[in-house]
């Protein structure tokens, strides 16, 4: 629409065409916008998601020798599941921020259920 010589939307030319990799806006929504505010709603829920994921194993998991606790994957999964259809994906963002650990990429129902998952 910026191009558009037949656009009388007069904000729409004021605006920046577009950013470029090295600026520090690329990527991100206008500031103040919506966008931006949706954005770190979502950020907020992930994060309180995964915080209760840590709470939940450790009120099921067992402590080992090493003080950490442990939960297999299939107990986590059936615990978790009546609390959110989400598990996989909050297990994986855990793991980014380094509170949980666990061998493998992906896990699967049924078929990782003896998987270990160690909190951090």
């Amino acid at each position: 629409q910026r191009k558009n010589p037949f656009s009388s939307d007069d904000r729409l030319a004021s605006k920046p065409a577009h950013t470029h990799r090295g600026d520090p806006t690329y990527g991100r929504p206008p500031e103040g916008s919506r966008t931006e505010q949706r954005g770190k709603d979502a950020h907020s829920h992930v994060g309180k998601e995964v915080e209760e994921l840590c709470l939940i194993i450790r009120r099921t998991g067992v402590v080992g020798e090493d003080g950490h606790v442990s939960v297999t994957f299939g107990q986590l999964f059936e615990t978790y599941v009546t609390i959110s259809n989400k598990v996989v994906g909050i297990l994986l963002r855990a793991r980014k921020h380094g509170l949980v650990h666990f061998e493998g990429e992906m896990l699967w129902q049924g078929k990782d259920d003896d998987v270990v998952i160690t909190l951090l």
